[in-house]
């Protein structure tokens, strides 16, 4: 069962970095990275300490709705490789524990999915997850402060 993990909406990623709206409206914040906890929601890495980043308001579902959370996320400032790589990307192997919550297909969380979740069982729960029929994807957050990290579902 192999997983993929989702970088965020490259459409949303490259309007915001044009001067577009985020999700609350507002232009992207510019600051500049300091290397540690500063990881791109398109590349899956850490943002380079010294790096241009962005911080913008992200709602990683479609529509408004009440399951629909918004908050922070950063972005490369410049232009960067969406992740397309294998296995767990380097934004999830920073921290010791990350929360993680089966959605269904209609984006609404399925009751008693979260969980925070140590690192070196990242992929089994997920896989466990997404073995129930009523989960379509896994979201990943930070166990710290609940931003939104990636999306996880099945490979094709």
């Amino acid at each position: 069962m192999p997983l993929l993990f989702v970088p965020y909406d490259a459409s949303f990623v490259a309007s915001v970095r044009k001067g577009g709206p985020d999700s609350n409206g507002l232009p992207a914040e510019r600051s500049v990275s300091d290397g540690e906890g500063n990881p791109c929601r398109a590349c899956l890495f850490q943002i380079p300490k010294g790096a241009a980043m962005l911080v913008v308001a992200a709602r990683p579902f479609r529509t408004l709705q009440p399951y629909a959370e918004t908050g922070p996320i950063f972005l490369c400032a410049e232009d960067c490789m969406p992740w397309q790589g294998n296995g767990v990307p380097p934004v999830l192997q920073s921290s010791p524990d990350y929360l993680l919550k089966g959605y269904s297909a209609d984006n609404r969380i399925v009751s008693g999915s979260g969980r925070i979740t140590p690192r070196d069982k990242l992929e089994s729960y997920a896989k466990t997850l997404l073995r129930r029929a009523e989960v379509a994807y896994v979201d990943v957050r930070s166990s710290r402060n609940n931003c939104f990290l990636t999306r996880i579902t099945l490979a094709a």
